[in-house]
């Protein structure tokens, strides 16, 4: 990983790629997105201050245990005059993401749990399909995995 002078104050957009191990892409995607931000020199060149490494490095990590980029943004967007974050801030955002992240853990746990009485299927067609009717809203109306039109229902129907 190259070295960066400290004397060095804003970094261009391939040093801040090589530094983060983000792609210059996703730094040019993160910054429409608001989640960083960067002055242009009198060529139209990207400088980004030395503290970009460290947002990038929070929405990396963000990203990473599947927080979503609004979501990472809104959080930024929160800090004090938007600065970079800490290691507080990271622990205290992270303890707050804790609730959403189990949540989405006992729907994937719940989803493979039922993932082989689909497979046992194969067709989606089960009387009860815990996939494509999770707690079996419809059952007591319906059978299958769609929602279909109740008979008598929709054009053409007496």
């Amino acid at each position: 990983m190259p070295q960066i002078p400290e004397k060095i104050h804003e970094l261009t957009v391939g040093q801040v790629a090589a530094r983060s191990g983000a792609a210059v892409s996703a730094l040019h995607f993160y910054e429409s997105k608001g989640l960083i931000s960067s002055r242009r020199t009198s060529g139209n060149q990207r400088r980004y201050s030395r503290d970009t490494l460290r947002r990038v490095a929070f929405v990396r990590a963000a990203q990473r245990v599947g927080i979503p980029l609004a979501t990472i943004r809104e959080a930024l967007a929160r800090l004090p005059e938007e600065r970079t974050p800490t290691r507080e801030d990271w622990a205290r955002l992270s303890e707050a993401w804790r609730s959403d992240l189990d949540e989405r853990i006992r729907q994937l746990n719940r989803l493979r749990d039922h993932l082989t009485d689909c497979i046992g299927c194969g067709c989606l067609s089960l009387d009860t399909c815990v996939l494509s009717n999770p707690d079996d809203v419809f059952g007591e109306r319906l059978t299958g995995s769609r929602l279909m039109a109740e008979r008598g229902s929709g054009p053409g129907r007496a």
